[in-house]
């Protein structure tokens, strides 16, 4: 039996994130924080940053669907396959401004043969909604961990 076989469900979502978070360029640049992650599940944090804002002050919404994004990557990936998105919607419930802190928990709704769907609920510092996102999710060739 390998090393992998042996993890906990727990463990071996810990260590998918890891190795995730080791080539996740784009989640670290953003100043993101991997608040935790288990099987199907993930939680990420950002504050929004003056770069963030648009021309109405508020936070631009790519910025917003990049931490859902990125929370539900997490979340898809953490069995040790590598999965992508297939479809992703968002819908933006309130505005978001400079210096908010946002957190993003995705759950995992359904996971079956190479599918799976995943709702993100994106809640400011005072846990109040900004926005919600459903991701599909698709699984591809490899793994992150060595069988």
């Amino acid at each position: 039996m390998n090393d992998v076989a042996r993890l906990s469900p727990q463990e071996l979502a810990e260590a998918c994130a890891k190795s995730m978070w080791a080539d996740d360029n784009a989640t670290r640049h953003l100043g993101m924080e991997l608040v935790s992650v288990a099987p199907g599940e993930a939680t990420l944090a950002m504050t929004v940053t003056d770069i963030m804002t648009n021309g109405h002050g508020t936070c631009h919404g790519g910025y917003i669907f990049t931490l859902a994004d990125s929370a539900f990557a997490f979340a898809c990936n953490s069995y040790n396959q590598r999965t992508v998105a297939q479809h992703c919607s968002i819908t933006y419930i309130a505005p978001v401004f400079r210096g908010d802190r946002l957190t993003a928990t995705a759950r995992e709704v359904s996971r079956r043969g190479r599918g799976g769907i995943y709702d993100i609920r994106i809640v400011n510092q005072e846990g109040d909604p900004v926005a919600e996102f459903r991701g599909h999710a698709r699984t591809v060739k490899g793994t992150h961990l060595p069988d």
